[in-house]
């Protein structure tokens, strides 16, 4: 598998760039979660029958990340997608941003606000946007101001963004009554086989359901 994970463009997307987190978390382990399941579905290995996911073909892709999901997923008796969401979102974002670091699209710097509390960030080397971000902004601008059909992949990476809210975050310079017409005409579209598609309906419709969950915890905690 060539290039980035979509693992690797949400985070890129999810980072501003002074290297802070605008997504918030668990938003972001839950997307990255969403993403490693995405890429297993784009690649055939896993799709979802009896509202379970189960592993179709389990031959390793070659990527340790999707290849220990794959294993994890495969390990048990087929559970429903939002059951693998939160089990495998642990330390996923650690993961994600110390491989960018070590690819050199990131950089990592450790400081602490008010001299006490400890904060991380993830700037690029040049304090510039990343060009793979760059380039993932593109692709996705490009296919909601078109008509035209859409790759899988940048449809998949829509599809994630719009999970975790982060489109809302990321178009604002487009008009939103056509931001939502176009995202939902790519998910009806023919970019994926039926079986793949169902899986990525049902995967974000999980992360839909536990990002949600995680905003009501959080404002009821606060009250």
């Amino acid at each position: 598998m060539d290039g980035l994970l979509l693992t690797d463009e949400l985070v890129l997307l999810a980072y501003d760039d002074g290297g802070a987190n605008r997504l918030g978390r668990p938003h972001l382990d839950y997307g990255l979660a969403g993403a490693v399941l995405l890429e297993l579905a784009l690649a055939r290995r896993v799709e979802v029958a009896d509202k379970r996911l189960v592993v179709t073909d389990p031959s390793p892709t070659g990527v340790p990340l999707l290849d220990e999901a794959l294993a994890t997923v495969g390990s048990g008796r087929p559970r429903k997608p939002k059951d693998w969401i939160g089990k495998l979102a642990k330390g996923l974002p650690d993961r994600v941003l110390d491989g960018l670091v070590d690819a050199g699209v990131l950089r990592r710097e450790s400081d602490r606000v008010l001299l006490v509390f400890p904060r991380t960030r993830y700037p690029s080397p040049t304090g510039a946007e990343p060009a793979a971000e760059t380039a993932a902004r593109q692709r996705m601008v490009g296919a909601l101001v078109g008509d035209g059909p859409v790759d899988a992949r940048t449809a998949a990476l829509l599809t994630l963004t719009r999970a975790v809210g982060l489109d809302r975050k990321l178009f604002r310079e487009l008009p939103k009554e056509r931001v939502k017409a176009r995202l939902t005409e790519i998910a009806a579209g023919d970019w994926a086989s039926v079986a793949v598609k169902k899986a990525i309906d049902e995967l974000q419709a999980a992360m839909m359901v536990a990002t949600t969950v995680a905003t009501t915890a959080a404002i009821s905690a606060g009250n």
